[in-house]
């Protein structure tokens, strides 16, 4: 089960913070703090994968952005949450048209809401790209009119 997904830029700041388990503000602040430092002082050659408190964390960097998931140690197949990063990014980019760090701050709800469709309550439950992004367009489609 993914217990949290965050996205952090190369300065250390999150950009996007899903937990699907309750931590408290501190907590989290504690956490996310050492995650990042640990992500960002590893070199490209290391493993993506690493435990830390009790977490399996999985992360990989696309451009100038972070994307962490921290899991049960029980999860078995790291390869298949990389891939679904990987997805995740696919689709956020199929959304943004070329995906960048403002983009998902300023249209911090959009990327919340990309992010819900496709993880519920800390499951994979979509990973097509059209599936995923229907709803959005629909939303877009009524603000427009």
């Amino acid at each position: 089960m993914i217990n949290f997904i965050l996205m952090v830029n190369k300065q250390g700041q999150t950009r996007l913070a899903q937990y699907f388990q309750f931590l408290s503000v501190k907590e989290r602040m504690t956490l996310e703090g050492e995650l990042i430092r640990k992500c960002l002082s590893r070199s490209e050659t290391q493993c993506s994968f690493l435990e830390h408190r009790g977490y399996k964390i999985i992360y990989r960097r696309y451009a100038s952005l972070y994307f962490i998931i921290g899991m049960d140690l029980e999860e078995e197949n790291e390869m298949a949450y990389l891939e679904f990063i990987h997805n995740l990014v696919e689709t956020l980019d199929k959304y943004f048209e070329n995906v960048c760090e403002l983009d998902i701050m300023f249209n911090i709800e959009k990327a919340h809401y990309i992010l819900e469709e496709m993880v519920m309550n800390g499951q994979i439950v979509e990973t097509n790209k059209t599936q995923v992004l229907a709803p959005i367009h629909v939303l877009d489609k009524a603000k427009d009119e």
